[in-house]
């Protein structure tokens, strides 16, 4: 007989405990516990694969023989970038973003575009009806034949009816739906979030699909369930953009088969999403010429260089502490490169409140960006603005100095393209590559010798 035993899991790690705990021993999160019914002694958990189990013989390195694999293109090139040039065959992708952010608008028209290449396309939804999937359909202007559209949330029927299509292509919305029999969990818990994750591993990598799935986020912003689920996908990409905002941005955080932090640019319009090619003129189409505090700085995501502005506003502080606040970067950094410029270069910034904005709702997390907020804070402290066709870009360091960065050239090459006429980098940058005739690359080595290029006294 079976029998029912109740169990508490942590929807953040997966740790399990027999009984409720305020902290979770495995990630140390509170209140992150949730109870789950499991059931034992009964007949066991079968997997939908079928066939003879293959015993495999380790191989020396040297021996094995390895192919390029095709990818599977699509008309939208930021998508393509995203993935690593296309989507692999058999590869299982997890998409998370907030609700209404655009994910399945982005999937579905991925499936147009590929049904429209003559691939037959499986289209799951687990949250809608087929009519009310169609109703997208039309306002995306989705009208081939070769994309099929089922509503179910069974797992072992989602399974049969993929061996009885044989896409080249499926997309299932959203994981949190999706549920086993065999376990006796709740549609979204953990247990049903995993189990359901490895079988389509299985039927992905079995069948040689490439299976799309989406995953809802939390209040925090991470995918919802275990961090296991990242771990198990070959891709996990982030489809970010304030949802009263037109301009999204698609993000890859994992990639097995390409690089990380590449980022891809998509405009919501009525008609669906419309790819952004060049995304350094969008972020910074809006800039205002002469204002105090206003830099731009050359960011690589992924392997693509993007020029955004970084704004800064110092004023005197009303309290005794005061604040520093950050968005689009790392809010420990301020208060370092505040400290960096009081000692090294003689501001008096520590009765000053600071303001660090990203603008355009960019995320940047390199050191490459480090120049470009001390040159904003030091601009907007002063009230003297820096020229508008200048570029900042560099590493800087405790004792002042500023560090090489990667990728200068291509960074170098977009500013140029966008018609800035100065860089001001690293002068260990300098060797090694020619500077295009357009545009003059200035060296330096301290924070000191920046300010004095880039803003007056």
């Amino acid at each position: 007989m079976a029998k029912r035993k109740t169990k508490y899991v942590c929807h953040e790690c997966g740790y399990e405990s027999a009984k409720w705990m305020g902290k979770c021993p495995g990630c140390n999160n509170w209140n992150t516990f949730i109870e789950e019914i499991e059931v034992t002694g009964g007949r066991h958990k079968q997997s939908f694969q079928t066939g003879a189990r293959s015993i495999g013989k380790p191989e020396k390195i040297t021996s094995i023989e390895t192919k390029e694999e095709p990818r599977i293109t699509t008309t939208m090139k930021e998508f393509n970038r995203v993935l690593g040039g296309g989507i692999v065959p058999g590869s299982l992708v997890l998409i998370g973003g907030d609700p209404g952010i655009g994910k399945s608008t982005l999937l579905l028209q991925i499936s147009s575009h590929l049904a429209d290449k003559q691939l037959p396309v499986l289209y799951i939804s687990g949250e809608e009806s087929t009519k009310q999937t169609k109703l997208r359909a039309d306002r995306l202007g989705v009208k081939s034949g070769l994309l099929y559209v089922l509503a179910e949330t069974n797992l072992m029927d989602i399974a049969n009816q993929i061996e009885a299509v044989k896409p080249s292509f499926v997309v299932i919305d959203s994981i949190q739906t999706i549920f086993r029999e065999e376990v006796s969990s709740a549609p979204g818990s953990v247990s049903q979030v995993r189990e359901c994750t490895s079988e389509l591993m299985k039927l992905a990598k079995t069948n040689g699909i490439p299976i799309f799935i989406v995953g809802h986020v939390t209040k925090e912003g991470a995918i919802a369930g275990p961090r296991l689920l990242e771990h198990m996908v070959d891709a996990v990409l982030y489809f970010e953009g304030e949802r009263h905002h037109t301009y999204r941005i698609l993000r890859g955080v994992k990639n097995r088969f390409g690089s990380t932090n590449e980022m891809g640019i998509f405009e919501m319009k009525e008609e669906g999403l419309r790819e952004v090619l060049n995304p350094s003129e969008i972020f910074l189409e809006e800039r205002s010429q002469g204002a105090a505090g206003s830099t731009v700085v050359a960011s690589m995501e992924g392997t693509r260089p993007v020029l955004v502005e970084i704004q800064a506003l110092i004023s005197p502080t009303a309290f005794g502490n005061p604040r520093r606040m950050a968005t689009g970067v790392d809010h420990n950094r301020v208060p370092l490169l505040m400290a960096v410029l009081e000692k090294r270069v003689g501001l008096m910034l520590q009765n000053q409140d600071a303001y660090i904005k990203v603008a355009g709702g960019v995320k940047l997390d390199e050191p490459a960006i480090d120049l470009a907020i001390a040159v904003s804070i030091a601009s907007s402290f002063r009230d003297q603005p820096t020229k508008p066709d200048d570029i900042f870009i560099g590493e800087v360091g405790l004792t002042g100095e500023i560090r090489r960065v990667s990728r200068i050239e291509q960074r170098v090459q977009e500013a140029a393209k966008l018609g800035f006429k100065r860089v001001i980098c690293p002068k260990n940058n300098l060797d090694g590559w020619t500077t295009p005739d357009n545009i003059e690359v200035i060296g330096v080595n301290s924070v000191q010798e920046a300010l004095n290029l880039g803003v007056s006294r």
